[in-house]
């Protein structure tokens, strides 16, 4: 058998604009994606998942999703989307949890108002398509209807497939009605289908994946005051069949809510921070803007020798930059750590995300964030911002940067 068992099977489920259009309650619910040029959003989705293999249990993990979507423009009743994804698996140390970031993608595809995707090749997310896609009529609660749809999915890692790695299926619909969650009254839609999915011609490298089986079910709600979906969640058992006798099961749930913030400015941003750094005297420190957001570098932050663990000065400086990144509550974080150029690429490769995760936890602890918004990642000596050949450049290579993201 030659299956990683670290294997994520990732699901993303994009939850995309839309507009429920009724004149009232008694004519019924006409469900319809409606787009208006400039829009911007994110989805937070949280999964938690248990790996199987041969029906032995394997291991059990919890990801984060952060999707961040826009509408770029319009034409008639379709919308064209483009889509930065996130993809966060969590990592353990200590009495808290952080999200490491483990790998990004990118998407640009056109959707009707129905639902359908227009959506190149090539492309990995969103990992569900063409659900839901709506009726086109009017819905009374007990309504239900059907229609195809499909999923993509990364499998290079752990199978060899290089390409996307495609498979349709029928797809069930009922109508719940209105629901209030939250304080708001929203609309309820149950979502199911069945997979069974048979490969024809073996594709990837070792043991090749020759069938897929399993169910998905899920609640949707849709906010009909705004237009805008609201919230999911999803129960899935998922197993993947290969040449050698292998089964590789994932089940798990998700779930997932949308979050509207408005654009940062970025220029503004920049000047308070460099204003509050200076007010608390925090040295050593740098402001960078870019397209991600804005940055505040930290040089030369401590560390025990060739450990995470921070010195007690660093923690009154951690301390300090916490006061300033809780001014901003409705913004997400990134954390990410650079070390020198000394040692092995592998030990420095680890030494980055250890020192970066003790960063993200420890403002966590202190309520800057709930974990689903901040998460961290680790460069090693790959970007450093001067020469290794002095030990002043050195110094300002060993650092922590803290990015308040866009949208």
């Amino acid at each position: 058998m030659n299956v990683k068992t670290d294997l994520l099977f990732v699901r993303v489920s994009l939850l995309i604009l839309i507009l429920v259009s009724a004149s009232d309650f008694l004519t019924g619910e006409d469900f319809r994606f409606f787009y208006r040029e400039g829009d911007r959003f994110r989805i937070l989705s949280e999964v938690q998942q248990n790996v199987y293999i041969n029906e032995n249990y394997q291991y059990s993990t919890e990801m984060l999703n952060r999707i961040q979507v826009e509408i770029l423009r319009t034409e008639g009743e379709r919308g064209f989307y483009e889509v930065q994804y996130q993809h966060s698996v969590e990592g353990r140390s200590g009495l808290a949890e952080a999200y490491q970031l483990d790998r990004q993608y990118s998407a640009e595809f056109w959707r009707d108002s129905l639902g359908r995707y227009d959506i190149e090749d090539g492309f990995f997310v969103p990992t569900v398509r063409d659900v839901p896609v709506f009726p086109g009529r009017d819905l009374q609660p007990g309504d239900t209807w059907s229609a195809p749809g499909y999923e993509v999915h990364d499998l290079r890692d752990g199978f060899g497939i290089s390409d996307a790695y495609r498979f349709s299926m029928p797809v069930s619909y009922r109508y719940v009605g209105p629901v209030e969650r939250d304080g708001i009254e929203l609309h309820h839609i149950e979502i199911e289908y069945n997979i069974y999915y048979r490969e024809n011609v073996p594709r990837g490298s070792g043991p090749y994946l020759y069938l897929i089986t399993g169910r998905a079910v899920q609640n949707m709600y849709f906010d009909s005051l705004l237009g805008r979906p609201h919230s999911y969640d999803e129960v899935y058992d998922i197993m993947l069949h290969l040449s050698d006798g292998t089964n590789v099961r994932y089940e798990g749930t998700a779930r997932a809510v949308v979050i509207e913030s408005e654009d940062l400015d970025r220029n503004a941003l920049r000047t308070e921070l460099e204003q509050a750094l200076d007010d608390l005297g925090i040295e050593d420190s740098e402001v960078i803007e870019d397209e991600r957001g804005v940055t505040i570098s930290l040089e030369n932050i401590q560390f025990s020798a060739d450990s995470a663990r921070l010195l007690s000065s660093e923690v009154d400086k951690l301390e300090k930059i916490a006061s300033i990144l809780s001014r901003y509550p409705d913004r997400d974080i990134l954390v990410s750590g650079h070390t020198a150029l000394a040692g092995t690429a592998a030990g420095r490769q680890q030494l980055s995300e250890q020192r970066a995760r003790a960063v993200v936890e420890y403002l966590i602890s202190l309520g800057v964030r709930e974990r689903a918004n901040i998460m961290y990642q680790g460069f090693g000596a790959e970007r450093p911002v001067a020469s290794n050949n002095t030990p002043e450049g050195m110094s300002r290579n060993r650092r922590v940067e803290i990015t308040i993201l866009e949208n």
